[in-house]
């Protein structure tokens, strides 16, 4: 093996001690800021690891205190192409220790797996990122164009205290980034005959957290009473529930359908595309999720006490709102609630690309001279990133954390899932896909 090839090896066993270790920082966003624990510790930690090795690093925490961020910068080869842009949060879901395997901040490496909170959302891409730019410092390796490497907080609660603040407050950190790539997409799916398709995010839908508020009259539980705020919210979101938005095929998801027939022979006829998504197992739930806008009550909060009668009552529901889709949305929401029902929230834009141009190329051919054989093809993710945020400095955004996974793991079901983890070989074949794109791209 070339000198250049053990010094990526050792980046690779790097990697998978980097994820360990960053699971073992508890980083866990409640998404009530007095609640928040680690995002500082972790931050400093990575300023650390990118420092030693010689890169001048920015830390930022983003208006509120522990709310850490790190930014750096590896000058690239040609200055005046615009720069790429490689971000990951370092904030995780909570996790509830008892119904674990390992514990959740034990960043076990067993079994072939790191385990831990985080190990697929998102310190495993922190991790390969992490080792990459160092070793990239380390061995002199200058890329073909400027590489912002950015570690950032709150992704898990819309990123107010990260990305969007950097966006709002510190744009000059990422000036001249044109493109980036960041978690959930890269991964590998196992469709037909161990063929292999690995699956870029080009599109995600919009996230709406709603707050619906209804009024009514107060009084005893013991009267008659004709205006139960308790009821009538009650009502609202049962035919929020039972509706069923519109069925609609977005560019992403149809290529990506189109890719699936192509490997596999099965057909998404127009009069039954849902049903023979069904046919993907696993993945169907994520895929599924792209077809319509959906909008899930999640939390209902009224009333103090058994015989009181409250004045108001209020449920929060989250939304997911397809690209193109806002204003329709709005519209069937109005109707659907009726005019009784407040609504305020807190909203972030769905995201959309192309799926073509040297970015993308590159990506495929990286993944290819690592697995020959495989597909690569675009999809849309239901939930949200950063790319959310950094799509308003005109940054275009892809998915793009490649991991080779087993046929038989439920990837999807990991991410804020019991026993998440991530196997030690897709962290290795991680690296060294991304080692050949970011020299490439």
């Amino acid at each position: 093996m070339s000198t250049t090839g053990n010094a990526l090896a050792l980046a690779e066993d790097e990697a998978v001690t980097l994820v360990s270790e960053l699971i073992r920082i508890d980083t866990t966003n409640t998404g009530d800021p007095a609640t928040v624990v680690g995002e500082r510790a972790a931050a400093e930690w990575v300023a650390e690891k990118l420092s030693e090795v010689g890169y001048e690093t920015t830390y930022v925490e983003s208006g509120a205190k522990g709310r850490g961020n790190v930014v750096a910068r590896l000058a690239g080869a040609d200055p005046s192409r615009g720069a790429l842009l490689v971000h990951g949060h370092l904030d995780v879901v909570p996790a509830d220790a008892s119904e674990w395997s390992v514990h959740p901040f034990s960043g076990a490496v067993q079994d072939g797996y790191v385990w831990g909170r985080g190990a697929v959302d998102m310190k495993d891409m922190v991790g390969m990122t992490l080792a990459l730019a160092r070793h990239f410092k380390r061995e002199g390796i200058v890329p073909p164009r400027d590489i912002v490497f950015a570690f950032l907080a709150d992704e898990e609660a819309g990123g107010l205290f990260g990305a969007k603040w950097l966006v709002e407050n510190r744009p000059e950190l990422f000036e001249g980034v044109t493109e980036a790539i960041s978690e959930v997409g890269g991964f590998s799916i196992t469709l037909k005959d161990d063929v292999r398709a690995y699956l870029v995010e080009t599109a995600e839908k919009g996230i709406r957290w709603l707050k619906l508020r209804v009024k009514g009259t107060a009084g005893h539980g013991s009267m008659i009473h004709r205006d139960n705020a308790v009821a009538k919210l009650a009502a609202a979101v049962t035919r929020l529930d039972q509706h069923q938005w519109p069925l609609i095929i977005r560019p992403s998801v149809r290529e990506f359908l189109d890719g699936v027939t192509e490997i596999t022979g099965i057909d998404f006829p127009d009069d039954d595309v849902e049903g023979s998504i069904g046919k993907l197992g696993a993945l169907s739930r994520m895929i599924g999720a792209t077809l319509r806008d959906t909008a899930n009550p999640t939390m209902l909060s009224a009333g103090y006490k058994a015989n009181v009668i409250p004045s108001t009552a209020e449920a929060t529901v989250d939304c997911r709102i397809l690209p193109g889709r806002e204003e329709a949305f709005d519209r069937e929401l109005a109707e659907i609630l009726g005019p009784d029902v407040e609504r305020e929230w807190i909203g972030l834009p769905p995201v959309e690309t192309t799926f073509d141009g040297a970015l993308v190329d590159a990506m495929t051919a990286s993944i290819i001279a690592e697995d020959p054989g495989a597909r690569v093809l675009p999809y849309m993710l239901s939930g949200g990133t950063d790319a959310k945020s950094f799509q308003q400095l005109g940054i275009r955004n892809f998915g793009f954390a490649p991991l080779k996974l087993p046929a038989d793991l439920d990837f999807s079901g990991l991410f804020h899932g019991v026993d998440e983890r991530v196997p030690v070989d897709a962290l290795k074949f991680g690296v060294r896909v991304l080692d050949r794109f970011l020299r490439n791209s």
